[in-house]
């Protein structure tokens, strides 16, 4: 019997929301239509759906095809046996309210259901106020169940998501990173983004510009084909319990391998820096995400990007330092269809604060690395040649007097020698002859002495072999690095294309070189810029070394490889002179000309043979 069923008083209600929600129903399981029936009418007007059953076989069928909150189940079903009803429905179906309805009001039937898994109990004939209670206190105790497991798995996904970023940042602050290490961290955050206790995003793209900042380029991409394959990598992760040595070491290179679809599409991203209007640079200069649904946004969304990705829905989300824009990340749910929400977009930006920092420490790394590299070759050279512009400043010095010499004394030399021993001949006085023999002997020295000067003016042969030009220039500006940088002066070392091989005697050219920097050097008295530029021809090599200093009168130009010849306070002036007789003897063209704006440009052609 059930007694008739009045509304409670509404003050009873209390609830902070709906017992059910819009797809929600609740499940009355009797064999009696009487009691089915006004149960059901009571609970529709309260606002509560309902569906009824009169057996466990037509419970199954209503549990497959709806979303039942609470049963309401008949301990007395003809043919089954309800303890054993209430065991299978508890085990398959663990979110679902159960409310066991009895004629018996024995404590130990009630113990042994509530063993089994009901939540609570009835006894007939069903007062209309317990009735109420009983079935509000279970829906709001099945809505805390779920949301408290809802709660943890959240919990848990932000936990493992805090470790997950936690030992990035210890990779990140216990060594710089170089280039392979970059790539996989990169590899691992994107991994991070797409994985299902990450930010379960299904895709993931990297794009970063490029040195000159001038390009926009797709590098990395995560995302599988399918939602299997999408759980695979972040299960290998949580068995290596996140170790990133391990993950850095293997897990990236399979990722490479499985994910061919998206990274040949990654590989087509390209957008040039000067391309304001495409969203990719609009989000990188706006340095804010852009959220693209159903391919409308806050700027235009080029139809070629949206087939490009075959996704008309995604997340933009800029990387960038302090000073300038760095790339991009696009995240998408390609495969599930879940709507992007803005915690998914502020989460994103985390991993993509987290690979810009990556990016940063990476680039330092590499600016550190090269000037450590440029260090020790300037110290390798200066341990090699730190005599070498004396001594070459020396010698030339020295020869170029033996010629003046030569050429100013030889000849009254030759000419008092001559006179003395005729002399000497045509002279019978002893005592006199013996004054000419002296003049005569000391000539003879003077002219050995002037012909030894003169095999000194004469440099002999050269040692030429086949030699690349590249690494010897680079090498003569490396001399001059502590130099440079105490006078201020930047060096712009211009090496493209292939490296020009020709015929030279290095050492000799290596002079040439040096002059010609140090030249360079002291005509750049307040700073400036040194620049080295190689063109190759097919006949032909030219160098061009240029300074931006005061540079030469074009009236001095003629006469600065003349030997003695300087507009310098210090110096002999003969390095451009040595410079000069250098080349001359390589078949190498020399010359010397201003600048269209200020300095000088030193030019060498050198043939191919």
């Amino acid at each position: 019997m059930v007694e008739p069923l009045l509304s409670p008083d509404p003050g009873d209600r209390s609830s902070s929301g709906p017992l059910l929600e819009e797809d929600e129903l609740i499940a009355i399981v009797d064999d009696s239509p009487e009691v089915t029936n006004l149960l059901q009418a009571y609970l529709s007007n309260q606002g509560l759906r309902s569906v009824s059953a009169g057996s466990k076989s037509e419970l199954l069928q209503i549990l497959q095809t709806c979303t039942v909150a609470v049963v309401l189940l008949d301990m007395s079903l003809p043919e089954h046996n309800g303890y054993a009803v209430i065991t299978e429905l508890a085990q398959s179906y663990p979110d679902l309210g159960i409310i066991m309805v009895t004629g018996r009001t024995d404590l130990q039937v009630a113990l042994d259901c509530l063993r089994r898994g009901a939540d609570d109990y009835l006894t007939k004939p069903i007062n209309v106020e317990q009735f109420y209670h009983t079935v509000s206190q279970t829906l709001k105790k099945r809505r805390l169940a779920i949301d408290n497991r809802l709660y943890q798995q959240e919990l848990l996904a932000t936990t493992l998501r805090t470790q997950f970023l936690h030992h990035l940042n210890l990779k990140m602050n216990s060594a710089y990173l170089d280039v392979l290490e970059l790539e996989n961290v990169l590899h691992t955050i994107l991994i991070g983004i797409t994985s299902n206790e990450g930010l379960r995003f299904n895709r993931a793209f990297l794009a970063l510009f490029d040195e000159k900042e001038s390009m926009l380029r797709g590098r990395l991409a995560i995302g599988p084909d399918s939602i299997e394959d999408a759980a695979v990598v972040w299960d290998e992760i949580k068995q290596k319990k996140l170790d990133l040595q391990d993950h850095f070491r293997s897990i990236t290179t399979d990722v490479r391998k499985k994910d061919v679809i998206v990274n040949r599409i990654v590989r087509s991203l390209a957008v040039p820096a000067s391309d304001t209007g495409h969203p990719m640079i609009y989000a990188c200069r706006n340095r804010t995400p852009l959220l693209v649904s159903h391919g409308e946004s806050v700027v235009k969304i080029p139809a070629e990007l949206i087939n490009t990705l075959g996704e008309d829905t995604f997340v933009i989300t800029p990387l960038y330092s302090a000073s300038k824009a760095l790339g991009v990340i696009i995240a998408d749910n390609f495969i599930t269809r879940q709507p992007i929400q803005e915690t998914d977009i502020e989460a994103l930006e985390i991993f993509a604060g987290q690979a810009s920092i990556a990016i940063i420490h990476s680039r330092l790394y590499t600016d550190m690395q090269a000037k450590i590299d440029e260090l020790e070759l300037v110290t390798n050279e200066l341990e090699k040649s730190k005599d070498l512009l004396i001594e070459a400043e020396r010698y030339s010095a020295l020869g170029h007097m033996s010629a003046q010499l030569v050429h100013a004394l030889r000849n009254p030399i030759t000419s008092i020698g001559a006179t003395a021993r005729l002399l000497s001949k045509r002279i019978s006085n002893q005592k006199e002859k013996r004054f000419l023999n002296v003049l005569t002997k000391e000539s003879a020295k003077l002219e050995a002495t002037l012909s030894d000067l003169f095999s000194f003016v004469n440099p002999g042969e050269m040692q030429k072999t086949m030699q690349p030009l590249f690494p010897l220039l680079r090498r003569s500006v490396m001399i001059f690095y502590a130099a440079m940088k105490k006078n201020n002066i930047s060096y712009d070392i211009n090496l493209q294309g292939e490296d020009p091989i020709v015929e030279i005697d290095a050492e000799k050219i290596r002079q040439v070189f040096l002059h010609l920097i140090r030249n360079c050097m002291e005509a750049m008295t307040d700073g400036g810029t040194l620049s080295v530029k190689v063109e190759t021809l097919p006949d032909c090599a030219i160098v061009n070394i240029s300074d931006t200093g005061s540079g030469i009168d074009v009236k001095d130009i003629s006469r600065v490889t003349d030997p003695f010849y300087t507009t310098k306070t210090y110096g002999t002036g003969l390095g451009l002179t040595l410079v000069k007789q250098i080349l001359s003897r390589h078949n190498a063209d020399f010359s010397l000309f201003p600048n269209n704006t200020n300095g000088m440009t030193a030019t060498i052609t050198f043939r191919k043979q």
